[in-house]
């Protein structure tokens, strides 16, 4: 019993860490017809055993924790026995989708409706909480063309389905932001914050939240810029002191930076004029040093905020004085909604990955706010609208309460799931048949919804059996 006990516990991690990842191709091919989707499925979950010791498609298959024996391999007969009930306990979802939307299927708790057929998040209130709002793939990456964020990915894989919850927490920051492009005419209305750090524990929605709002907004034609990965702004590629400044170059970062916010952004940029016609300072360029004679670059005369993105993608060495350059150009937009929304913006507040050579033997970290692309866009202490979200996966520590640069009341605490909204989320793993029917009950996904505390990631990931 022990050794089952402990070989059952080596599945369940594996079927964690080590599940198809070719679900993507699924998605990008989905569609309503309940023939092509059970077709794809079993494409890409197949029940084909093999005599391995990772994860085939469809099924868990794991040794014990020091592989196969001398003795075990003289028994195959035992060894199989044992591998054929790890398949049985641990066998992934294989069952063909049901059609896309079907009345019968499609019932949440307390016989509630599971879906809110909408095609954006605005026309969204406060009865659609608790329920999933269904966008393809396709509309999705249009959406993000950044890049989805991980979490949000992996759902999708798993459920077979790129459907979010609608949550009441995302509602409140959604209308938070509405209010100040659009103000209520009555009196007595919610004061609305510009400035939002959104903090809480580890997987409670923090990322998706946010890119939820970003499709909002984007889709209600605002000017978005968005960084879904903010650590890699103080990680990789090559940094300089700057000559200007006490600060720290990335031109390969700001290379990076300036063709992601033109990826949705081009047609907006095209018609937004530049406001400021300063030359613009140079630096290093990625990894060929100066340029001789020339310290900065002018912007002509009728230039729009296209031409000075553009410019600072052709040239290395003015990378980063544009992407200086276009956090002042922004605050100047009145033409249309700018909203920031920075993930990782914990990454911010802690020290980089890059050192600053002191002797010979030894160098001393170079903090995020020393680098000039951060230096840039960290601060919060203005009245543009700027939303940041921490992630703890990043594993930067615990930061102080009281941050530099950022209002003291713009921390939001966004909770883990609500019973109601565990609730939820059961009935959908239920109707995608990523719980199996028969081990489904009210009292199972309540224990299961305690045991985690509201988890997300461990409520998908626990064992249902």
């Amino acid at each position: 019993m022990l050794l089952r006990s402990v070989l059952r516990s080596a599945a369940f991690t594996a079927a964690k860490t080590r599940r198809p990842s070719s679900l993507l191709s699924y998605l990008l091919g989905h569609t309503a017809a309940a023939a092509s989707a059970s077709a794809v499925s079993s494409r890409f979950y197949s029940k084909a055993k093999t005599k391995t010791t990772t994860t085939t498609k469809g099924k868990v298959r794991v040794k014990g924790p020091r592989g196969v024996s001398a003795d075990d391999a003289a028994r195959p007969d035992e060894a199989s026995s044992v591998d054929d009930d790890l398949n049985v306990e641990f066998e992934l979802p294989t069952d063909p989708l049901p059609v896309t939307y079907d009345p019968a299927l499609d019932v949440g708790p307390g016989g509630r409706p599971l879906f809110s057929f909408t095609k954006s998040f605005s026309s969204l209130t406060r009865k659609d909480a608790c329920t999933y709002v269904d966008f393809s793939l396709d509309e999705w990456k249009a959406m993000l063309p950044e890049g989805l964020p991980p979490g949000m990915v992996k759902e999708f894989e798993e459920t077979r389905r790129c459907a979010v919850m609608v949550r009441q927490s995302f509602l409140d920051l959604r209308d938070n932001f509405r209010r100040i492009v659009d103000p209520p005419i009555r009196t007595g209305a919610k004061n609305s914050k510009r400035q939002i750090v959104l903090d809480g524990p580890v997987s409670c929605g923090k990322t998706i939240t946010l890119a939820m709002l970003v499709h909002w907004a984007r889709s209600e034609g605002w000017l978005v810029f968005y960084v879904p990965k903010g650590r890699e702004w103080t990680h990789g590629g090559f940094f300089y002191r700057a000559p200007y400044s006490d600060l720290w170059d990335t031109p390969v970062q700001a290379a990076k930076i300036l063709q992601d916010f033109l990826k949705f952004n081009e047609s907006f940029l095209q018609r937004l004029p530049c406001q400021i016609f300063d030359p613009i300072p140079l630096g290093e360029g990625a990894g060929a040093g100066m340029m001789k004679g020339v310290d900065s670059m002018a912007m002509p005369e009728g230039s729009t905020l296209y031409d000075l993105i553009h410019t600072g993608i052709s040239y290395t060495h003015a990378a980063v004085g544009v992407v200086v350059r276009l956090r002042k150009e922004l605050s100047l937009v009145k033409d249309l909604p700018v909203l920031f929304a920075i993930d990782q913006y914990n990454n911010w507040f802690t020290f980089s990955e890059y050192e600053e050579p002191v002797t010979v033997r030894s160098c001393q970290p170079i903090h995020a706010r020393e680098l000039s692309t951060v230096n840039a866009y960290r601060s919060m202490m203005h009245d543009d609208m700027m939303v940041g979200a921490f992630s703890h996966s990043t594993a930067v520590g615990k930061l102080r309460q009281e941050l530099p640069d950022v209002p003291l009341d713009a921390r939001v605490m966004l909770p883990r799931y609500t019973l109601d909204e565990a609730a939820t989320v059961c009935h959908y793993y239920l109707r995608q048949r990523f719980i199996r029917r028969e081990t489904f009950s009210e009292e199972n996904w309540k224990k299961i919804y305690y045991l985690s505390n509201g988890n997300g990631s461990e409520m998908m990931f626990v064992n249902w059996k």
